[in-house]
């Protein structure tokens, strides 16, 4: 609702990052299990970083030095994080695809390939985060790719990071670029119109 109300303050107490092959069902709301999805595992401490960067070409005509209007002529939502985890499943989402495969049965030596051409490596992308026991938010894009990635610094005194920039692709006109499910209070019917009540009598 409108004014100052600090139970509307979100934190990101804890959360996580999953990623799923194209066409795998998105959890219908927060309370289910990610079936199907794969969990990224730890993150650093910065968590994700959304952008979402909506581009306006202007109009402009003879008759005004400003624009007489503007047209949308692109969207792009991006998600930036760094995993912390180096697994059959982290490896490829950085790398661009493929597959981690035990050289031999039973060795315990693991080989990853990184193609010599890059392909399109197209996922779907979940986040998660809580904020205590009450508040959970769930975001899904259904599909997307990683766009960017960071250097791999290789140090003694830091863990390897795996930095990436994950980008939404529209899946056709109708479809929603990401779905947010929220299991928060302050998004109740009842608490606006309680809240518009109060106003009104104010």
């Amino acid at each position: 609702m409108a004014g100052t109300n600090s139970n509307e303050i979100r934190v990101a107490g804890s959360g996580r990052v999953l990623i799923a092959n194209l066409g795998t069902a998105p959890p219908k709301d927060t309370t289910v299990d990610w079936a199907g999805w794969k969990d990224l595992g730890y993150t650093t401490t910065d968590g994700v970083k959304i952008s979402k960067k909506d581009k306006l070409d202007p109009i402009d005509t003879w008759q005004s030095v400003s624009a007489a209007r503007f047209v949308y002529s692109d969207r792009d939502l991006s998600f930036k994080f760094q995993l912390l985890q180096l697994n059959e499943d982290t490896l490829p989402f950085f790398f661009g695809g493929g597959s981690v495969t035990e050289t031999a049965t039973g060795s315990g030596v693991y080989r990853y390939d990184m193609a010599a051409e890059p392909k399109f490596d197209e996922r779907m992308l979940g986040l998660e985060f809580s904020d205590g026991d009450q508040v959970k938010y769930r975001l899904i894009v259904s599909r997307g790719q990683v766009t960017e990635t960071e250097e791999i610094s290789l140090v003694r005194t830091a863990p390897v990071k795996l930095g990436v920039t994950f980008t939404a692709l529209a899946t056709n006109d109708a479809a929603p670029l990401a779905t947010f499910l929220m299991k928060d209070p302050n998004y109740s019917a009842t608490q606006v119109s309680s809240a518009t009540q109060s106003s009104s009598a104010a």
